[in-house]
């Protein structure tokens, strides 16, 4: 698990284009800046290839906080 989190992390930090420090379990759209539709867009993407999963549409829109996103690509 802390290795999909670390995972998930750098992606995002990547995507969204912050430090990793500022990347965690309770980030969410609301804490950070640059994460708007276009950018959720862009992780749920880069998810998809890193992990070679898909997410469906109401998955995308549970993937409010890092620690979702981990949970939801962990049961996958």
């Amino acid at each position: 698990m802390n290795e999909l989190l670390d995972e998930v992390r750098q992606l995002a930090a990547d995507v969204f284009s912050v430090p990793l420090e500022q990347i965690t379990l309770e980030s969410s759209p609301d804490s950070i800046g640059n994460w708007d539709s276009l950018e959720h867009l862009n992780l749920v993407l880069g998810l998809e290839q890193a992990f070679d999963l898909e997410f469906a549409p109401e998955e995308i829109e549970r993937m409010v906080t890092i620690e979702t996103i981990v949970a939801l690509v962990d049961q996958k």
